[in-house]
């Protein structure tokens, strides 16, 4: 009897957040430039799980997210300001745009529902960064349907696909598959990352301590997968016979 061997041919990177996190937006674009100085990028699969800040929060798009953020934690709206003015200054180190004053107070379980839609067609990194552009930049309601559709289509998603999932109530139990394994994982905040199963980052750090795990976890992974094709791209290389091109 044939017998195959199983290989994995790409170390999994995985990503708890939720879409009104800030310093998931920020902490993204820390690991991205991290993930393009790696030298095995291409044998790097990144998978999102979700996570809610705030599960029980109902949708005011009419509130202030200062006003929000001050209820929330107990502060005044001025300190409220004045903390979201600082991750601003954060966000901009960066190169991302956060817009608070637009920002609409959403509840973000059917903008999780919507990012496991997009995973099986391949595009949930592409829809996490909608997400969030959405929520801090443009001042979308990321619990609003015909946003999550009009977001779809900007992905090349089939959006009759997705208003169907949507309006069934699909993939509300991967959402709460994905919370639950967080608490057996141990998230205590996002973003949460996990490298291989094995070595996790929490928080948005910077870019450096982010190579450094991608290297540590993927030189383990590699021993783990002696059979996998890793993916090399090309460029100018000497040789042991001294030929150089």
């Amino acid at each position: 009897m044939e017998t195959t061997t199983n290989v994995n041919t790409k170390m999994k990177v995985e990503i708890w957040s939720d879409v009104m996190c800030p310093f998931c937006y920020i902490g993204k674009r820390k690991f991205e430039s991290a993930l393009s100085q790696f030298e095995h990028q291409n044998n790097v699969e990144i998978v999102w799980h979700s996570f809610q800040l705030a599960p029980d929060l109902k949708t005011q798009p009419d509130k202030n997210i200062h006003q929000f953020l001050a209820e929330h934690q107990g502060m005044s709206v001025e300190q409220a300001k004045e903390m979201n003015d600082q991750v601003t200054q954060m966000a901009k180190q960066v190169g991302l745009v956060y817009n608070f004053d637009k920002s609409i107070v959403a509840n973000s379980f059917n903008a999780h529902r919507f990012t496991h839609f997009a995973k099986q067609y391949g595009k949930q990194n592409e829809v996490e960064e909608l997400l969030f552009r959405s929520y801090f930049t443009d001042g979308k309601n990321i619990d609003d349907y015909a946003t999550l559709i009009q977001l779809g289509e900007e992905a090349g998603l089939d959006t009759a696909a997705l208003k169907t999932a949507l309006e069934n109530g699909s993939y509300a139990d991967e959402v709460q598959k994905d919370i639950y394994e967080a608490q057996q994982v141990g998230v205590r905040g996002v973003p949460f990352f996990v490298f291989n199963r094995k070595f996790t980052v929490s928080g948005a750090q910077e870019s450096n301590a982010f190579l450094e795990t991608l290297r540590k976890s993927f030189a383990e992974w590699n021993k783990e997968n002696p059979e996998a094709k890793l993916e090399v791209t090309e460029g100018k290389v000497c040789t042991p016979d001294k030929e150089c091109n």
